[in-house]
């Protein structure tokens, strides 16, 4: 068989892995051919595409980032943008494509599988952790420990200069970034979308942290909105996918501080930080092993579904449902964290 890969959507640590393993394997037990599509689904879109052999995944094990690039393109949204990718797909001979990503790149996927008859196969990617069918997704476990690390080193400068910390990590509708490292790095306050915070019991948290000499520690998610506020955004710009673009939620939430307690607040914004560098050994591990299932998946001809992880075990779900909702923090998980707050 000939396999098309693509990664879509945000880049993250652990995509390289997936490539590797899906090559290695496919080479190796099945003899494949794999060609790349550059820039996410608009490889596919386009024709753009990047030779993929055994020499081409060597020593990419430990890179951050994807070495096929990725776009937020979504070739639904494109005039006979269906028509394109199938013709490109027949162009490049592709027997089946593997799709890397999280839930836009999936959705896309999963339209194609179901609507279409393209042959499928998803491999779940997001520092999010929001896809609702797999426990893990790889790249958010590098994300928490980079998010965590930065919430380690700013509790000594909050201190020695007795101010307020805001640090806004990402999470456009899932606090999972936020509640994992803040609670990790011992947050005084964690906000999170799933729930809209009151900046009055806030405020208070942060005085009573002043009352016994400690500098407090917020984490916010990008996401995370005032119960007598709207979501804070960049600019009005949406994506293909119809996202507008999130940023701001630390500042406000600085200068309301300041303004409501009288006490210094600085915002640490940690952004594109938490999708680059090399991915940890848990991101390395779970995206080797995706990739290594979702090439079973095709040698199988299992297309329109998504390998996901069940505990320690890898599964296959329909891509459908794998994409239907997302996974957001649960209420009780997030009273765990309740505790440590003020």
């Amino acid at each position: 068989m000939r396999v098309g890969v693509l990664t879509g959507g945000g880049d993250c640590p652990g995509l390289n892995a997936v490539i590797r393993a899906l090559v290695r394997k496919g080479v190796q037990q099945y003899g494949h051919e794999f060609v790349g599509f550059r820039d996410g689904w608009r490889g596919p879109l386009e024709g753009h595409t990047k030779q993929l052999d055994i020499p081409a995944v060597r020593g990419i094990l430990p890179r951050g980032g994807t070495i096929l690039g990725s776009s937020r393109t979504n070739p639904l949204k494109v005039e006979d943008g269906v028509r394109k990718v199938k013709e490109n797909l027949a162009k490049h001979e592709v027997d089946a494509l593997v799709a890397i990503g999280g839930e836009d790149t999936l959705g896309v996927a999963a339209t194609l599988a179901d609507q279409y008859g393209v042959p499928c196969v998803g491999v779940p990617k997001t520092i999010d952790n929001d896809l609702s069918a797999t426990d893990y997704t790889f790249g958010f476990d590098t994300a928490v420990n980079i998010a965590t690390e930065a919430i380690d080193r700013l509790h000594t400068t909050a201190e020695s200069h007795m101010r307020v910390l805001v640090i806004e990590v990402m999470g456009r509708h899932a606090g999972w970034i936020a509640l994992h490292a803040g609670l990790a790095g011992g947050a005084n306050v964690i906000l999170i979308p799933e729930q809209r915070f009151d900046i009055d019991e806030v405020c208070g948290w942060v005085e009573s942290r002043f009352k016994v000499r400690y500098a407090p520690i917020i984490v916010v998610a990008e996401g995370a909105m005032p119960k007598d506020g709207e979501l804070v955004t960049k600019d009005g710009t949406l994506d293909s996918f119809g996202h507008v673009r999130l940023s701001g939620i630390g500042d406000w939430l600085a200068k309301e501080i300041e303004k409501r307690t009288g006490k210094e607040a600085r915002t640490t914004v940690l952004g594109h930080i938490q999708r680059g560098g090399t991915p940890s050994a848990f991101d390395r591990w779970l995206a080797t092993r995706f990739g290594l299932h979702a090439i079973d998946a095709v040698q199988e001809g299992d297309f329109g579904k998504m390998v996901a992880l069940r505990g320690t075990d890898i599964v296959r779900v329909a891509l459908g449902e794998a994409t239907a909702k997302l996974k957001t923090v649960d209420p009780a998980l997030y009273a765990e964290a309740g505790v440590f707050f003020g």
